[in-house]
């Protein structure tokens, strides 16, 4: 499942992650994490699998993604017990 521009930028602000700091984590450069930020309530351009790896990224830092690029996107913290 694609994430939105807008649901990137919120996940990152949710964890109150600068740009480098997800950069750092995903090893995907600043300038793309930028751009796909401003692709706002579309589904980024992406060429590789940089999308797949913010997910993954953004899911073991406890964020899942709701909805569907088209269809009220969003996201929630979720919690995982011990």
């Amino acid at each position: 499942m694609s994430i939105t521009g807008q649901q990137i930028r919120t996940a990152r602000a949710a964890l109150n992650w600068s740009v480098q700091d997800l950069s750092d984590a995903t090893g995907i450069g600043t300038a793309t994490i930028v751009r796909y930020e401003m692709a706002e309530a579309t589904v980024p351009k992406s060429r590789k699998n940089n999308l797949e790896i913010l997910r993954t990224c953004f899911e073991a830092a406890g964020i899942e993604f709701i909805g569907a690029p088209d269809d009220a996107p969003g996201l929630r913290f979720y919690t995982t017990v011990s």
